[in-house]
């Protein structure tokens, strides 16, 4: 029997989709699962620079992590690997990389670059073509602020056009100080999106150590809720 995949986009970048993956693996590794990690494409870090996956691996050291491919521009991956002159990392061969982690491991989570439809490689492959290949859910990370309510409807409207299953959304850092519009979001945010809020991690979170680390994502997501997304 192999295991569950998992697909983390977010509504565009820097907006908190590695902690959220790795608060996503922290729960499943508390509730006893083996979990890996997988990075396709990682751009914008040179060779000796931490990458997402080292985040990951940091707060949860018991996850298994991997990256397929890195480019040093921060651009889009299939941008950035035609100006480095490197292969691109296309949705099959991430899917099969994320099929091959199932074979030893409970759960997979694949985190996405960018937003849903940021393009992989020259063929116009995006991370929505991997959720469709593992056929597995995917969780929306999103920003706290103004200009969310938008972006989030969007990307969820975009799976719904491709028969992907959204099971929620995260906001990937909410402020210490959240502003009007912030707070309105957490109302307004299933209303716009039609999926569930699924919770809200701090800003900052990612300097945690590890056991604190976990504690919170626990605390934000309750006990094992990757499977009961699996279900959405």
């Amino acid at each position: 029997m192999t295991g569950r995949h998992l697909v983390v986009t977010g509504t565009g970048t820097e907006v908190g989709k590695t902690v959220a993956t790795a608060a996503l693996a922290a729960v499943a590794v508390a509730a006893g699962e083996r979990v890996a990690v997988l990075k396709p494409a990682q751009t914008g870090v040179g060779p000796d620079e931490p990458e997402d996956a080292a985040v990951v691996a940091r707060l949860v050291p018991q996850a298994h992590t991997a990256e397929l491919a890195r480019y040093p521009e921060p651009l889009a991956p299939g941008t950035a690997a035609r100006r480095a002159g490197l292969a691109p990392v296309t949705p099959a061969a991430a899917a099969d990389a994320a099929r091959e982690l199932a074979r030893t491991h409970d759960l997979v989570l694949v985190e996405g670059a960018g937003g849903l439809l940021v393009h992989l490689d020259d063929d116009g492959g995006t991370v929505a073509d991997v959720a469709r290949l593992l056929d597995a859910p995917v969780v929306v990370v999103a920003a706290a602020g103004l200009g969310t309510l938008n972006h989030t409807a969007l990307t969820v409207e975009a799976l719904r056009a491709r028969d992907l299953v959204c099971a929620g959304v995260v906001v990937g850092s909410w402020p210490d100080a959240p502003d009007l519009a912030a707070r309105c979001n957490l109302d307004d945010l299933p209303a716009t999106s039609g999926v569930p809020l699924l919770g809200t991690l701090p800003a900052g979170l990612g300097g945690a150590a590890p056991e604190g680390f976990r504690d919170v994502a626990c605390r934000t997501f309750g006990p094992r809720p990757v499977g009961r997304w699996q279900d959405a």
